[in-house]
């Protein structure tokens, strides 16, 4: 399981975006084409300008991380572990490791030394810092990838359950040449997004030091 907390950044100079996050989360996010049981425990805000969820999918953990750096402004902290049942109904009252390791990674990726807000914890110390190190450089990628790129790149992937475009209806789409498209996704470094993102999906469930199955990490009598 992982507990993602994520923390606004600068709420006194922008004032409070949690709702804003919380509406887009429900309708633009990939949580909104989540696979069912993919999301344990919704996202909500659980105190000040934060907001935490729990999910059983190392994959949307992914898609959800580099969304939240697009979307900018949020420290986002991925704590992977043990989630306590019975679950609660509500984030604000879970308990587990995996809420333990986030705190400690939303409070890490504060830090103004990094230029990507993101941070892993997990039982598994080296393979959380290895999944913080490939979602970092990936971060990096989607941070830096200009409205251009995102044109295309926004309109080739997946999602809302149906396959992206072919490059030749972006390209008319756009009104611009097949080749101006393929020029923009390397430009967008999309292919190497697409090639990382299963290396990442796979550090994070090793972080959980209890196996690549997500579901061995919920303990059903509550140990670790």
């Amino acid at each position: 399981m992982w507990t993602l907390t994520v923390d606004q950044e600068g709420s006194r100079r922008v004032g409070d975006r949690v709702d804003a996050l919380l509406a887009d989360l429900a309708s633009a996010s990939p949580l909104a084409t989540a696979a069912p049981g993919a999301v344990v425990l919704p996202f909500e805000r659980t105190v000040g300008d934060e907001v935490q969820g729990v999910l059983a999918d190392a994959d949307l953990v992914v898609a959800l991380a580099l969304h939240l750096v697009r979307t900018g402004g949020w420290s986002i902290g991925i704590g992977s572990g043990v989630v306590d049942t019975p679950l609660p109904v509500s984030s604000r009252a879970g308990s587990g490791s995996a809420f333990i390791h986030a705190r400690e990674a939303v409070e890490a990726a504060k830090s103004r030394l990094r230029s990507v807000p993101l941070a892993v914890r997990g039982p598994d110390a080296v393979a959380a810092a290895e999944a913080e190190g490939v979602l970092v450089l990936l971060g990096a990628v989607v941070a830096r990838r200009t409205a251009a790129g995102w044109s295309v790149v926004d309109r080739v992937a997946p999602g809302r359950g149906e396959p992206g475009a072919r490059q030749e209806d972006v390209a008319a789409a756009l009104g611009i040449s097949q080749q101006a498209v393929s020029a923009r996704l390397r430009a967008a470094l999309w292919a190497e997004e697409v090639a990382a993102r299963p290396a990442a999906a796979r550090l994070l469930r090793l972080a959980g030091g209890r196996g690549q199955d997500g579901s061995a990490e919920v303990d059903r009598e509550g140990r670790a």
